[in-house]
């Protein structure tokens, strides 16, 4: 747990009605998640992690009669802490994209991964023209917060590379700068900006500006379980848990936990 890569180490064995086959070790996996990313993954004032991504983890675990053990760590550290075998899997909203496919294995999509900007009502900022395209020249003079290390990271520098980016390592930290008007705007996740601001008193003078950014090229298509290219084993039964949870009503009801509607690939 002193390993360089680890910033918090958060050890807590789920509740899992699964029993080990007798005479047979129950397999254990080990998870690495952010846990500081309400709602997909956080400690509640009992310190107890939860999240969409926790609940998905958790019952992957049960459907393959594993122990699940959390690592917690900074995003940006995830990856790396992955391919050098401190955990076995990533439950943290990860995108799925080629440019992380190069490096590991992701399950299939069990969350949409889409960008969206959110601004102070009173700037009337148009980021995007009336057909629907970006408005380039509209990001000089303004300042644009969003998480290093990210999907939205990556399209800025990818798509607007002149924009003056504030990097954050979290998205609270995002927020309250917003709040503060030491950023202009930020983009982020839609779900959670309309479930933890947009929809409290908090957010009343705030507003999406322009539509959902779904580009696949940045964006992924949706957000898997990521594990090193070594088991294809535990990938096909990674798949497999996820499919039938996606067709019994499992992501469903996991997603209405938090949000008002669907946040899993509906095809």
């Amino acid at each position: 747990m002193g390993n360089r890569y680890l910033a918090v180490a958060f050890a807590a064995t789920a509740s899992l009605l699964a029993v080990a086959t007798p005479g047979q070790a129950q397999e254990k996996l080990m998870v690495g998640s952010e846990c500081t990313y309400f709602p997909f993954n956080y400690r509640d004032s009992d310190n107890v992690l939860k999240g969409y991504d926790i609940d998905v983890a958790n019952e992957i675990a049960k459907r393959l009669n594993a122990k699940v053990e959390y690592v917690c760590m900074k995003f940006d550290g995830l990856l790396p802490a992955l391919l050098a075998g401190k955990f076995d899997l990533i439950a943290a909203s990860l995108s799925i994209t080629e440019d992380r496919r190069q490096k590991i294995d992701f399950s299939v999509p069990y969350r949409l991964s889409i960008g969206q900007f959110v601004a102070p009502k009173a700037k009337k900022l148009q980021l995007f023209n009336a057909d629907g395209s970006l408005n380039k020249p509209a990001f000089k003079g303004i300042r644009v917060g969003i998480q290093r290390a990210t999907t939205y990271d990556n399209w800025f520098q990818a798509i607007v590379p002149d924009a003056n980016v504030v990097r954050y390592e979290g998205v609270e930290a995002i927020y309250l700068d917003l709040k503060a008007g030491r950023v202009d705007a930020i983009m982020t996740n839609p779900m959670k900006t309309y479930l933890e601001f947009l929809s409290k008193p908090d957010g009343a003078g705030f507003e999406v500006v322009g539509p959902q950014i779904t580009e696949e090229k940045y964006f992924g298509t949706g957000a898997g379980i990521g594990l090193r290219k070594d088991n294809p084993e535990l990938l096909k039964r990674i798949d497999t848990a996820i499919l039938d949870m996606k067709k019994d009503g499992t992501l469903d009801k996991f997603s209405k936990l938090y949000f008002p509607f669907a946040i899993y690939p509906i095809n």
